[in-house]
């Protein structure tokens, strides 16, 4: 039977593509995966490749007219298109390609709705841009960041733009992290899902302007609707000449991670 996505509103469509290319990277995991060399160190998987195909099949179906920017293929879709999606297919490529689970799919529409898969526990984690929900089993329920669990993920990827003025991996010696929090790194931009889940205090990493990326529009795009406090790593607003990205459950522990950051 085919699926019909037409009817569906951008918010269900982004879950449907998210979904889609969840059950491709779900499918193809614990295989032998041909690796496609991307240079400097970073690589794609067949997996990657297959879970975007699908991540498109559901997009072109729903929103023939739209644009798409997916992480391995480029800009697809209708030139010029006055609305585009932002896809990540599989956020955490090393990862997966060693074994591990912490991997997510990120589907957002630009300025629009977003939804992040975690294709092994079956959530998606999803906004219209006013409220933030996570669907499992067909039920929704509400995001409610919280910084009860003092953990804070940190990307310690390389590259390093802010260099030598800031690095993550400084911030796990600043004793004011220690007595306060304690540090995970999952590599992958699901963390950003589970700041607004409340699974996560909050969320560090370096980088540009990061608003307009296929790796953490979703992220960020769930994180503002769940309430949370949502900065760069200078504590000023994110968008054009901004630097990485301080996601935080509430203004108390992004006022202590400020402070640690510009220590």
């Amino acid at each position: 039977m085919t699926t019909s996505y037409t009817s569906l509103d951008d918010t269900e469509v982004a879950i449907a593509a998210a979904r889609a290319g969840a059950e491709v990277v779900r499918g193809l995991y614990g295989r032998r995966l041909t690796r496609i060399d991307k240079g400097a160190g970073d690589f794609a998987t067949e997996a990657d490749v297959a879970a975007e195909e699908a991540i498109l099949g559901v997009i072109r179906a729903a929103r023939p007219e739209d644009g798409v920017l997916g992480e391995e293929g480029g800009r697809r879709g209708a030139e010029g298109a006055a609305r585009e999606w932002l896809v990540d297919p599989l956020c955490g490529t090393l990862n997966y390609a060693v074994g591990s689970m912490l991997v997510a799919v990120n589907v957002a529409l630009r300025d629009g709705p977003v939804a992040v898969a975690d294709p092994f526990s079956g959530e998606v984690f999803h906004t219209d841009g006013q409220s933030a929900r996570v669907r499992q089993e067909g039920a929704d329920m509400p995001l409610a960041p919280s910084p009860a669990t003092q953990l804070v993920d940190l990307n310690l990827d390389p590259p390093f733009p802010s260099a030598p003025g800031f690095r993550a991996a400084h911030v796990l010696a600043h004793a004011g992290f220690v007595e306060r929090f304690r540090p995970r790194v999952v590599s992958t931009s699901l963390a950003l899902a589970w700041v607004a889940a409340g699974k996560r205090a909050a969320y560090i990493t370096d980088g540009g302007d990061l608003c307009g990326s296929v790796h953490f529009a979703a992220g960020i795009a769930l994180c503002r609707a769940a309430g949370c406090v949502v900065t760069d790593i200078a504590g000023a607003a994110l968008g054009p000449g901004s630097r990485g990205l301080v996601a935080a459950a509430d203004e108390d522990t992004h006022r202590r991670l400020m402070a640690i950051v510009r220590g």
